[in-house]
């Protein structure tokens, strides 16, 4: 983090400000694939990414690349349509300045979403996903160099990364909807190829339920920034070794928007009935 990055989030802010003067109780980010959940929002605004100073412009099919401010079941919301990943070039600290913004702007809680592979035999194409915990295989983390004391602590702790409180919610607004939901732990490399059999095994077998390549480097950031998490993964292929097939890019972005028929109701069951 460079000595400008409180400046940074100002100048952002600003910008937006300029625009809507929204304060939103939660921050939303929408995976890939799961931009169409932005259709749970009643927009109030909506600002392309390269309209904010410090925002880069998503590259990746299925990312709209927009700052929408709105309402979600009368709860003031930000969501990211689109994120940025580490394959498309960007680093740490642009991948995550969005969520530094999103906090300054009020944002409390922060809802993640993301496409995965399963690499658990419990997890079935076009199933959901409940992040209980994550594995940062990046080899970095976007907390390296100099503190802000201003935005969160030296050390932040990662005992809890996802809240316990909002993953029972997440459970309870599940099971009211009969939507299936499992808890698992996400691990996070940084693609863009996919992995091998014995990179399956090995996520296996170091406790990993599924894998993407997004996710944890903002999820960091929010716990550093004291933000309440709650994490969902729609798994889009099933990554299990033993019956590996080749990936379909196509069938896995389908499967993705399939299970938004079940993200959206289920995300915003949960916004709603949060107590801010």
């Amino acid at each position: 983090m460079d000595s400008q990055l409180v400046s940074r989030i100002a100048s952002a802010v600003e910008v937006i400000r300029q625009s809507s003067s929204l304060k939103p109780s939660v921050a939303v980010i929408l995976g890939t694939g799961l931009g169409n959940l932005a259709s749970a929002i009643e927009i109030e605004t909506a600002i392309p990414y390269e309209e904010i100073p410090g925002f880069v412009t998503s590259t990746v099919e299925g990312h709209a690349g927009r700052l929408l401010l709105g309402t979600i079941r009368g709860v003031p919301v930000v969501a990211m349509q689109g994120r940025f990943h580490l394959y498309e070039g960007y680093d740490l600290d642009q991948i995550t300045f969005p969520v530094r913004v999103m906090r300054a702007l009020g944002a409390g809680i922060l809802a993640v979403s993301n496409a995965c592979g399963g690499v658990s035999e419990r997890l079935i194409a076009g199933s959901l996903m409940l992040i209980e915990d994550h594995i940062n295989l990046l080899g970095t983390s976007p907390l390296v160099g100099p503190n802000h004391d201003t935005l969160g602590p030296r050390w932040p702790d990662m005992s809890e990364p996802y809240d316990r409180e909002l993953m029972a919610l997440a459970e309870q607004v599940a099971l009211d909807l009969r939507i299936p939901l499992r808890r698992g732990v996400y691990a996070c490399l940084s693609g863009p190829q996919l992995e091998t059999r014995a990179e399956y095994r090995m996520l296996r077998a170091i406790g990993a339920d599924a894998v993407g390549m997004s996710t944890v480097p903002e999820v960091i950031v929010a716990v550093h920034g004291g933000m309440r998490v709650i994490g969902f993964s729609v798994v889009t292929d099933e990554c299990v070794p033993e019956r590996l097939k080749k990936a379909d890019i196509g069938e896995i972005i389908s499967h993705a928007r399939a299970a938004e028929a079940l993200l959206t109701p289920l995300l915003s069951g949960v916004i709603a009935r949060l107590k801010i």
